[in-house]
């Protein structure tokens, strides 16, 4: 019997900081407990993150983040900068890219 496969087509979108980004995105983050306490952590996590979508066959896109275009997209929905947050933003932006609607 054949395992089922991933569907390759699917993109999971991965939010993507440089180091000034991610100096920003501490300052403004509203979970930034949650968050590893600097880039170097951060990136290395990231990375690690990535390389275990790729070895389950997901498809992992590194989505660069602009941290005041996120926090103006979450101040017009009334949203908090957090994770969940920063997860429908990237998803917002793939979708954008892509020529779909906002869902």
């Amino acid at each position: 019997m054949l395992k089922p496969r991933p569907d390759r087509n699917i993109v999971v979108g991965f939010a993507w900081f440089d180091r000034a980004q991610w100096q920003r995105l501490m300052e403004v983050a509203d979970d930034r407990n949650k968050l590893d306490d600097t880039f170097e952590q951060w990136e290395r996590n990231a990375l690690d993150a990535l390389r275990m979508f790729e070895r389950q066959g997901q498809r992992a896109e590194k989505v660069h983040v602009d941290v005041d275009a996120l926090v103006s997209w979450c101040k017009d929905r009334r949203l908090p900068i957090t994770g969940a947050s920063r997860s429908r933003y990237v998803s917002f932006v793939l979708q954008q890219r892509d020529g779909q609607a906002e869902v």
